[in-house]
Order: structure tokens, then C-alpha cells, then sequence
């Protein structure tokens, strides 16, 4: 199985509302039980950042803020997520100047027949034509296809963690810090060689029928707080995947971010500081490039 791309795709760009497609009529079960998420804690004298995991769209009635995470959320003066986009204007935006080939080009034309096939099967799945991505460039096709399997089952942005934040704090005066930007978060797939795109679209293609699998897996060990299982799940096919696409999607962001905390913990006050859960775990995570610049990341739950 060689999803791994698909999850990091996921956790990318999902972060805001993004125009894919609308979701297909499905009727999704809330999930009372109380979830456990992992949450750490980085001090420095009058400084605190709450580090967290999101996931960036959940199901209806997903019940993650509680215990020490919303005691953490509610002391913030600050809320610190990968994008501060939440009406998607932004991103809209950014995908109207990258996501679309040159006038003339085809997707098609860059898939063999065979793969060719094999979306146009997955598209009438639920009711799309064969050519409803061929305008597109091969990376936004691959997570716009990812995408579908997801709204079925019932996963929305409007009910994923940023959105949840955003209604928690709706009511204070709590600044809203973006780290990154739509437009440098599209940048790095859109810079992405061709054929690394095409490589991207084919295992979307291939394991599409095990997408539903990998999300299950996947919030399951987020919503226990099991780092361990879930950095096991984002990097198990690690050694088979394209090194430019980990580097540029996990690795150089995890630094990013770091860089980030580094920074703003020279400015007192306490900070919520919610990013895509698989920059937590695994090798090159950002408590691994914090520790080695001699700070400390604390597991509080």
C-alpha cells in the first residue's frame, strides 16, 4: 500500500475550505465519546505554546475540545493555525492561478489509456463525467479524486478543528495568526515536476479503494492521542515514496514551523498553536527539530 502521499496531500490542504467538489448527500452519525487527542506544551519564561495535531476535516459531532485541550484553548490570547483563511477567499484565490493546465493541455493527454480508464471508473463512482478533471493539473487532481471518498463518509472542514476554533474563540478577543499562506501552500505541490504530479495521481488512482481505510486508521489513532500508531501510519511506506515530495510537504515545513515557535517565544503570552497532526509524529517531526535546537516540547496529553 503506497498512500502516504494521499495523507500528506490531506493534511496540506484541507486546512480551509477548499472548492473541490460539494460533498454527496450522506447522512453522518456524531461521535459523542469524548476523544483524547495529543497535546503539548513549550515554556519559556512568560511564554506558553500549546502544541496540537489537527485534522482537518472530522465528521459532524466529533468531540475533541474538552479536558486539556479546551483549557488550553481557552487561556490562549492567541490561535496560531497553518492558514487564517476561514471564509476560503484566499484559497479560492490560489487555486484559480494554479490549478488549471495551460489553455489547450488536457490531463488526459498525460495519462496512459489504461490509467485513463481507471479515473473516468473512479469519477462515475459518484457521478462525475470522465472529463471532469481534465482541465486540471495532475496534483490538484490527485487531491481533488482523494477528496471524495472523505465527503462521502461524512468529513467536512466546517466541522475540522480550525473550524472548531474558530467558534470557540468567536465570543474573545483572541488574535487569529496564520504560519503559512494558501498561496505558499499550493506553491509546493504546483512546483512539484510533472512527472512527480503524474506519480502522485496514479497512487490515488491505484489505492483509491483504500482511502476510506486509511482515514479510519488515521483519526482513529488521533482521536486516542496515540502518536506512536499514527506516525507509524504516515510513514510506513516512507522508504518507497518520492523524497522531493517528503521534503518539500513534511520535512521542510516541520522546520518551518519550528522556526516559527523559536521566534515567538521571545514575545510573551500563550499561544494555541494548532498544525496538520502528521508534522507531530514520526522522523523530522517538529518536537525532534525543536529538541535540537535545546527546547522542549512536554506532553500534557
Amino acid at each position: 500500500m503506497k498512500l502516504r502521499p494521499f495523507r500528506m496531500a490531506l493534511a496540506l490542504l484541507l486546512a480551509a475550505p477548499l472548492p473541490v467538489f460539494a460533498a454527496p448527500d450522506a447522512t453522518s452519525s456524531a461521535v459523542p465519546a469524548p476523544l483524547h487527542p495529543a497535546l503539548w506544551k513549550i515554556t519559556r519564561g512568560d511564554t506558553t505554546i500549546w502544541l496540537f495535531g489537527t485534522i482537518h476535516m472530522l465528521p459532524a459531532g466529533a468531540n475533541w475540545l474538552t479536558g486539556p485541550v479546551a483549557q488550553a484553548v481557552d487561556s490562549a490570547d492567541e490561535v496560531a493555525t497553518e492558514i487564517n483563511d476561514p471564509g476560503g477567499d484566499a484559497t479560492r484565490t490560489a487555486l484559480a492561478a494554479r490549478a488549471l493546465l495551460p489553455p489547450g493541455q488536457h490531463l488526459s493527454a498525460l495519462l496512459p489509456e489504461a490509467e485513463r480508464a481507471a479515473l473516468a471508473e473512479r469519477l462515475a463512482r459518484f457521478g462525475l463525467s470522465a472529463d471532469r478533471l481534465d482541465p486540471d493539473k495532475p496534483w490538484y487532481a490527485a487531491v481533488a479524486l482523494s477528496t471524495l471518498p472523505v465527503l462521502r463518509r461524512g468529513y467536512d472542514a466546517r466541522n475540522g478543528v480550525e473550524a472548531g476554533l474558530t467558534a470557540r474563540e468567536a465570543g474573545r478577543a483572541v488574535q487569529h495568526t496564520g504560519i503559512e499562506t494558501p498561496e505558499g501552500q499550493l506553491a509546493i505541490l504546483d512546483g512539484l515536476p510533472q512527472a512527480s504530479q503524474l506519480a502522485y495521481l496514479k497512487n490515488v488512482i491505484d489505492d483509491f479503494d483504500k482511502i476510506d481505510g486509511e482515514i479510519d486508521a488515521m483519526v482513529t489513532a488521533w482521536g486516542k492521542g496515540d502518536a506512536t500508531t499514527l506516525a507509524r501510519i504516515m510513514n510506513e511506506d516512507e522508504g518507497k515514496d518520492d523524497p522531493l515530495l517528503i521534503e518539500r510537504l513534511i520535512l521542510a515545513r516541520n522546520r518551518g514551523f519550528a522556526a516559527w515557535i523559536a521566534q515567538r517565544l521571545d514575545k510573551p503570552g500563550s499561544v494555541f498553536m494548532a498544525i496538520g497532526a502528521g508534522h507531530l509524529a514520526g522522523t523530522g517531526s517538529v518536537q525532534q527539530v525543536l529538541a535540537k535546537s535545546g527546547i522542549s516540547a512536554v506532553r500534557v496529553q
